[in-house]
């Protein structure tokens, strides 16, 4: 149960989804202090002013005693808002005992995109977009309660309803809560589930909801008023649509199948029921095959059970892991499970030994960013924004805008300046999906007079349109709530020669294992770090089947500074070992899918146009994705293991012990495309190296990892001797795969550089010559370990497109 019990607006419509979410703020110990409800406007003359219900007052029993005026006689068919039942809403106050406050909507959906941008909307349109009555409503909820500090709502697969309900939320003041967000793809209880499991979740919690309105194919007016939280409801509703191959989330009404109304409850907080004579249901129906109920002459009726009950137990909470994760746990903790991947020399079947010339066409940029010593008074605070400046004047003199970052990492040298870094870095983005980032401390291990190193990746082009993100703000059960400016992830296509090569990569932000429905860390046990990396590995898996990753390039995971060199090197062999489970379970479970359909993807995006109707769902894609590979790598079966690394810094956000960061999500690779190669002893110096392949329609797209062992021999005692140990490296990698690469400086450097601060003799000699200068990211680390718990001097990461135009 959360520590921090929150006052809570509930966002009540009227249908299931509202009520079942606010029974789960309930459980987690939140004090529901108000109901806010957005009706219909009658006309033109609607007043829309803030109405107040008494839960005390007389409760009113027809339309127009409920101060709505006289029903519509259609539905808004708003994606944003159900409206259809509104003229029983007002009876929700006395039916809970709760305040409830009503406006009319004002405007219409101004606003179109998934991701809701209100600063867009309001420069592109004079008039107001719907969501913004929630703002005005949601003030004067405040204004009577000005305790309340959070607000809940319904969304569960609706991405356009919930960036919607956090927008408004955080303008306020106001956390917003989602728990049903991505609730059917959680774990299920023990028996077998399917996509209507919610639909059994809220009869068992006693929830009672009716169909009160029909608008697909397979359902009719017979359909209204069905009891669908129950087995038979269900059920015949699950038959019904199922002939007309709807897709995924149909079942549950997500893409407007069907509406429903709650007219009772837990005793808990439903003290009375609502009841409607059966000659006041009037059929309406429109165009389309839409059928709708109003409803006229509802009344409450008194409920003979003890109103002290407790929630009943049966209202389903969902596991904190995976089946997948929770098996990953149990392997943790046996005696002797074996860490080491195989790793054998293999060489590429994609290049087939043909020599093609090797040029940096990914068409990405790597800028660092420091504070100017002679910009600010030597302040931590000024430090902060001398950074965020200098990103600004970056972005403008490259004829970008902060939006276009894809991913940043941060590395601060004391974590307790992450909060005045988050203030000022938010301040660069003002439209949605800000980039991914990575947050981490290195303490000392910062160059002197430098307490904040920020490393960004940007498109060389000013050109946003197809980027994606990913940027869930709610609190859920899914994943972690973003609690500063970033995203879960972001999604940018791979670029050569100017053209869009088909793939895609994502870059998740780093992971840290918060329990996403009280976003605190789990109470220390003797098993809690073990928990923590499974944790966060699989906050990791479920924003990837998210973003429809296939397979990750490499990870790292952080983890705070050690007692000793003993307890890091176990900590490096349990991340390892996590890492070698999660690809071993390759089972395509739906615990790894996730094919849930947003309203706003059904009516906008083409590539679910055939799922509007009768068209055939998409494929699930598990993570890793082993279809992407070729035949003869799918036969080597622990060759799939992308390469992995431990790095122990100072610490990081949160407290947490550990953080995992995947390098590049890969996406859009088709069958048979990819191949993982590994060669060995490169040169005298014992650098490895480990590629990641594929095939895309401009080339062969080639990630490459680099890694030395930690030796006794000095390390790195310049700059250039670091620089050239890395260039003959790289060389010898590729040259191992057959590629001859160019003397391109920026196709020589790596993107991001860990170094074994030991083996850093040079102390950050390039940074006193200029951070323009320095051209790749550094992460200096206290040390580096690989997933069997052998120690590293450095890995570097690269990434090329070699052949094609």
């Amino acid at each position: 149960m959360a520590s921090d019990g929150l006052k809570v607006v509930a966002l009540v419509s009227g249908g299931k989804d509202s009520f079942f979410s606010l029974l789960h703020c309930i459980h987690h110990g939140h004090d529901v202090v108000a109901l806010a409800n957005l009706f219909p406007a009658s006309g033109p003359d609607q007043s829309f002013e803030v109405d107040y219900i008494d839960p005390n007052a007389p409760a009113p029993t027809s339309p127009t005693d409920q101060g709505t005026g006289t029903a519509p006689a259609s539905d808004l068919n708003s994606f944003m808002y159900q409206t259809v039942g509104h003229e029983i809403v007002p009876l929700y106050a006395a039916a809970t005992g709760l305040p409830l406050y009503r406006q009319p909507i004002q405007g219409g959906a101004e606003t179109h995109e998934r991701d809701y941008d209100h600063a867009a909307g309001s420069r592109a349109s004079s008039l107001q977009d719907e969501a913004e009555s929630m703002l005005s409503l949601l003030q004067a909820v405040k204004a009577h309660h000005p305790d309340a500090n959070a607000v809940c709502a319904g969304a569960i697969l609706s991405t356009y309803q919930r960036t919607r309900v956090e927008s408004i939320a955080l303008r306020l003041g106001l956390v917003p809560l989602a728990y049903l967000w991505k609730y059917p793809v959680l774990p299920p209880p023990s028996v077998p589930a399917d996509e209507a499991q919610l639909l059994r979740d809220m009869a068992a919690a006693q929830l009672q909801a009716r169909i009160i309105k029909v608008a697909s194919a397979g359902l009719d007016e017979t359909h209204l008023w069905e009891h669908i939280t129950s087995d038979v409801g269900a059920a015949r509703i699950k038959r019904a649509l199922a002939r007309f191959g709807t897709g995924e989330g149909a079942v549950l009404g997500e893409g407007g199948e069907f509406e429903t109304v709650v007219v009772d409850g837990p005793a808990h907080l439903f003290k009375k029921r609502i009841c409607v004579p059966a000659e006041e249901k009037k059929v309406v129906a429109e165009e389309g095959g839409t059928s709708w109920l109003m409803l006229r002459g509802a009344y409450l009726e008194d409920k003979h059970t003890d109103t002290a009950e407790p929630l009943p137990k049966a209202l389903r909470i969902p596991e904190l892991l995976d089946a997948r994760f929770r098996n990953v746990l149990e392997g943790l903790q046996l005696e002797n499970n074996e860490t080491n991947f195989v790793e054998q020399a293999s060489p590429s079947a994609l290049l087939k030994g043909t020599a093609p010339l090797c040029s940096d066409r990914t068409e990405m940029r790597h800028l660092t960013v420091l504070a100017n010593p002679g910009t600010h008074d030597g302040t931590i605070q000024a430090e902060i924004v001398s950074v965020v400046d200098e990103i600004r004047h970056l972005m403008s003199s490259a004829s970008l805008n902060p939006s276009d970052i894809t991913t940043a990492t941060i590395i601060l040298r004391d974590m307790a300046d992450f909060p005045g870094l988050n203030a000022e870095y938010g301040k660069l983005f003002r439209k949605p999906n800000p980039p991914s980032r990575v947050t981490i401390s290195c303490g000392p291990l910062l160059p002197d007079g430098h307490n904040i190193v920020v490393y960004l990746t940007l498109p060389s082009l000013p050109d946003n349109s197809s980027r994606n993100g990913l940027h869930v703000q709610s609190r859920s059960y899914w994943a972690p709530a973003n609690i500063g400016p970033y995203s879960q992830a972001t999604d940018v296509p791979v670029i050569s020669g100017g053209q869009q090569t088909g793939l895609r990569c994502i870059f998740v932000a780093g992971q840290i294992p918060l329990i996403p429905a009280t976003m605190l860390l789990p109470p220390p046990s003797d098993t809690s770090l073990q928990l923590q990396i499974v944790l966060s590995l699989q906050h990791l898996w479920r924003i990837s089947a998210q973003m429809k990753i296939q397979y990750f390039t490499s990870a790292v995971a952080y983890f705070a500074r050690s007692s000793s060199s003993d307890e890091m090197q176990q900590n490096a062999k349990h991340a390892g070992l996590a890492w070698k489970l999660v690809h071993a379970d390759t089972l395509e479970d739906d615990e790894d899918a996730d094919d849930g359909l947003d309203p706003w993807d059904l009516k906008y995006n083409p590539q679910y146009a055939s799922l509007s109707s009768s068209g055939p769902e998409t494929a699930a894609i598990s993570m890793p994705d082993l279809s992407i590979l070729t035949l003869q790598q799918r036969n080597r079966t622990e060759s799939h293991i992308p390469p992995f690394f431990a790095a122990e810094v100072e610490s990081l956000p949160r407290d947490s012990a550990v953080e995992w960061h995947g390098h590049i999500g890969l996406s859009g690779a088709s069958q048979g495309s990819a191949e993982l190669c590994y060669y060995p002893n490169i040169d005298a110096m014992g650098w490895a190296a480990n590629h990641v392949l594929v095939r895309t329609s401009d080339g062969i797209f080639i990630h490459t990892a680099l890694h030395c062992p930690n030796s006794d021999d000095g390390g790195f005692t310049s700059w250039n001797m670091l620089e050239e140990a890395l260039k003959t490296a790289y060389r010898g990698a590729l040259q191992g795969l057959g590629v001859k690469a160019t003397d391109d400086n920026s196709t020589n450097h790596p993107y991001l550089l860990y170094v074994d601060a030991s083996k850093l003799k040079f102390a950050w000699s390039k940074y006193e010559e200029g951070y323009a200068s320095v051209p790749f990211a550094i992460i200096p680390c206290r040390s580096l370990w690989s997933h069997a718990g052998k120690g590293i001097g450095c890995v570097a990461l690269y990434k090329t497109i070699v052949g094609g135009a």
